[in-house]
């Protein structure tokens, strides 16, 4: 008889945070990639160390999943600073910010994700802070109204965005560092899974680990949560040693195709062929024929299939190319009225 203990759904969500964590590295010489950004940020740690001052503000902005979270925590772990985490949704009004910058001391790192989503208001409270270590608070309202300026300790403000782009410009000015986060190569996602497996402990045959790493969409997000399903697939139809045909299938089976698409890429792309003849077409238009939100379309479908030249973004909408159609075997259309030309291509 086989005992058995109930768990619930919020242990099973701290257990996998708590795992997803342990994957990351916690200090400069322990992340993989990213080379230039690395070496920018260990000269700025180790002059504000020699000057024993907090850091300038630091902007991180790319595609989702590349590291910007976790450089976040390196750069707090590095200055031995403590964090405190927010994100851009969460903080609504004008007290939502002063409860955080209240409780921060000196040298301490606020990060906030997406920060891109910050409202008016407050985007414009934190413009003090981050420039003069102040707010100015408001409280009551109407005749008793009165504006109490509180002075803050020295901070270092860390910003996350996937889009840069709809960050305003006075926010944008006040970051000192800004680090574009690229996509990775398949050499050094082969080096982040080599670190995963051997923290998870798991056997692998020779050119399994590049084998996964080539379908990684140049995302180490993307090659860790691979890495454990290839491991559960492992575990359950194998003996748990991750060889080429376990790989292979548990691939396979996530349909991830040898490029690193997924169904939901191939899907975007076979609207744009067969619905809209190879475009140009409006992203609201193919969200709603594909049933998603256009937020996920244009953070994780879009920049990936723009870097391995499978989608052209134009003034008049998304066009698909001539290599994603041959990729996906899909015929290509021509246009009306000159049978003889292609569609786009």
């Amino acid at each position: 008889m086989v005992i058995g203990r109930t768990i619930s759904s919020q242990a099973l969500n701290e257990a996998e945070e708590t795992f997803n964590i342990s994957l990351r590295p916690k200090f400069l010489d322990e992340c993989i990639g990213q080379r230039s950004v690395k070496e920018k940020l260990a000269i700025a740690i180790e002059a504000a160390k020699q000057r024993r001052e907090p850091l300038e503000h630091i902007l991180f902005y790319g595609p989702p999943g590349l590291g910007k979270t976790t450089l976040a925590h390196v750069v707090a772990n590095e200055m031995a600073a403590r964090i405190r985490c927010s994100s851009g949704p969460a903080l609504t009004k004008a007290g939502d910010v002063m409860g955080l910058l209240s409780n921060i001391n000196t040298g301490d790192v606020l990060f906030i994700d997406e920060v891109h989503r910050l409202s008016t208001p407050v985007e414009e409270f934190i413009y003090p802070a981050m420039e003069e270590f102040r707010v100015d608070f408001t409280v009551d309202s109407g005749l008793h109204a009165k504006t109490i300026n509180f002075p803050l300790k020295r901070f270092t403000l860390i910003g996350a965005t996937t889009r840069a782009g709809l960050l305003s410009a006075p926010l944008r000015s006040r970051f000192g560092m800004l680090y574009h986060l690229d996509f990775y190569s398949s050499s050094d996602l082969t080096e982040i899974l080599v670190r995963s497996a051997q923290l998870l402990q798991l056997s692998c045959e020779d050119g399994t680990l590049q084998l996964i790493a080539s379908r990684s969409r140049g995302t180490p997000r993307v090659a860790n949560r691979l890495l454990k399903r290839v491991r559960d697939y492992a575990q359950v139809k194998g003996s748990g040693l991750l060889s080429t045909e376990i790989v292979e299938n548990a691939l396979k089976m996530e349909q991830i195709d040898p490029l690193g698409l997924d169904e939901l890429d191939r899907a975007f792309l076979r609207a744009l062929v067969n619905v809209y003849d190879g475009g140009p077409a409006g992203i609201d238009a193919i969200a709603a024929t594909l049933g998603e939100e256009r937020d996920t379309l244009e953070d994780v479908v879009e920049p990936y299939l723009l870097q391995v030249g499978f989608l052209r973004r134009t003034k008049r909408g998304r066009e698909v190319t001539k290599q994603a159609c041959e990729h996906l075997g899909l015929k290509e259309h021509k246009k009306k009225g000159s049978p003889d030309q292609p569609g786009l291509f």
